[in-house]
């Protein structure tokens, strides 16, 4: 689904009169919504959202011990936040023998443009 049709028909009338003064609005589309609230989700939290940070500004792949070392958090919950990015479909990850490289994906980088331009707009 594209991001331009997210409503669907509502049909009928909430009042259920003839000549009622308003129409119902359409009705979100219900993948949609659990789409996107499963997508934001996975960014509200801190570890996650900063990980993705830290991705987006490296010119390169990072390994999970690098991000590490600009986060306050342990290697496991850089790791189990790196899992969660990258099943959101915000990161892209390569295995190269016991180590897992990742950058950040177009997805990803879409949202913090996104994010960053509605930042901008609030100032």
């Amino acid at each position: 689904m594209n991001g331009t049709n997210r409503l669907q028909e509502n049909a009928g009338s909430t009042t259920g009169e003839e000549g009622a003064c308003c129409t119902p609005a359409r009705r979100p589309d219900a993948t949609a919504v659990e789409t996107d609230v499963r997508l934001l989700s996975t960014l509200a939290n801190e570890t996650r959202y900063e990980a993705l940070l830290v991705l987006a500004d490296s010119e390169e792949e990072l390994c999970a011990c690098e991000i590490e070392g600009a986060l306050p958090v342990s290697q496991s919950a850089i790791s189990q936040a790196l899992s969660a990015l990258y099943a959101a479909g915000l990161v892209e990850r390569r295995k190269d023998g016991r180590w897992r490289y990742y950058r950040t994906s177009e997805r990803a980088r879409t949202l913090l443009a996104t994010l960053d331009a509605v930042r901008e707009d609030r100032r």
